[in-house]
């Protein structure tokens, strides 16, 4: 295989997928990192490969500047990628389990916490990173750095902790509003509400049933006339602010666990981990417009679509 970088410059709805190649038998999250580049009608481009990650590359973003930023959780890795296609030089942050993050509008950095506790409920096959001199895996807590990279605040922010209870903030999106943070924790059964201004938790957005093991909430992201949209394995759900459930928008099968809202306010990419589709679908009727498969199962993690200027 053909291991060379070549990703191209960035045009304005180039999608861009976390799809690490998975090649370890002996832990089923962990490989040769890489992000695949994809026209706007998903058809491949480019591929950037990279070295120094150990496990799933993901929670992938565009910043204001067009900068596209990725992570490896468990390798404690900040990846950032400007638009003509390179690799930035390695910015370290806190040796914390960073997976997303979400930009302020005075140039603030949120990093969010994947992991939180040292408790797994369920058996694995990999091995998680604990922080440097701890037992623990994470806090779960969002950390806020300024335009500069300097440490602001860390927000304790509540956590589910998702099936295996370790999970902590995944996947996270900010409101209109640019001060609240909506976040999950994936597979959990609570959408929650974080004031990053107060620094303070507020009301969850939902908040499913525990006895019910099919309801589950993974990514969320907001549409262009402000309504939340929610990943939920196999739709997604549209919800009011007050966690209304207004319409809902059927995917086939389960798995769908990676979202990202289109710029042309008509779509949105989602993104199945456990076949490895990605699909670019209408809002507003359910049809999907192109898919691709990003060539290994369990691998899609993080998905962005670069909004050109």
């Amino acid at each position: 295989m053909n291991t060379e970088s070549t990703l191209k410059p960035f045009a304005p709805g180039d999608v861009f997928a976390g799809a690490t190649l998975l090649n370890d038998p002996e832990d089923d999250h962990a490989g040769r990192g890489r992000i695949i580049q994809y026209d706007a009608g998903l058809k491949e481009k480019g591929v950037l490969w990279i070295d120094d990650s150990t496990h799933l590359v993901g929670g992938l973003k565009f910043d204001s500047s067009g900068v596209l930023w990725a992570f490896d959780s468990n390798a404690h890795l900040v990846i950032r990628v400007d638009s003509n296609g390179r690799r930035l030089p390695r910015r370290d942050f806190a040796a914390r389990s960073f997976s997303n993050v979400n930009f302020g509008l005075q140039g603030q950095v949120y990093l969010a916490e994947h992991m939180v506790g040292s408790e797994i409920r369920l058996p694995l096959q990999t091995v998680l990173k604990k922080m440097p001199g701890s037992d623990r895996l994470g806090d779960g807590h969002v950390f806020e750095y300024n335009a500069n990279g300097d440490l602001v605040a860390e927000h304790a922010t509540e956590t589910h902790g998702g099936m295996g209870g370790f999970l902590g903030v995944t996947h996270s999106t900010l409101a209109p509003d640019g001060k609240t943070l909506v976040y999950t924790s994936e597979t959990g059964k609570r959408i929650m509400r974080f004031d990053l201004a107060a620094s303070r938790q507020g009301e969850d957005v939902l908040a499913l049933p525990e006895e019910d093991r099919r309801a589950m909430c993974f990514a969320v992201g907001y549409a262009r006339d402000g309504a939340l949209l929610h990943l939920c394995g196999n739709a997604i759900d549209i919800l009011s602010d007050q966690g209304e459930l207004l319409r809902k928008v059927p995917l086939p099968g389960f798995g769908w666990a990676t979202l990202c809202v289109s710029a042309d306010g008509e779509h949105v990419l989602a993104g199945n981990f456990f076949t490895g589709d990605c699909s670019r679908v209408n809002l507003e009727t359910g049809a999907v417009a192109a898919t691709v498969n990003v060539g290994v199962e369990r691998s899609l993690a993080g998905i962005a679509e670069f909004p050109g200027d």
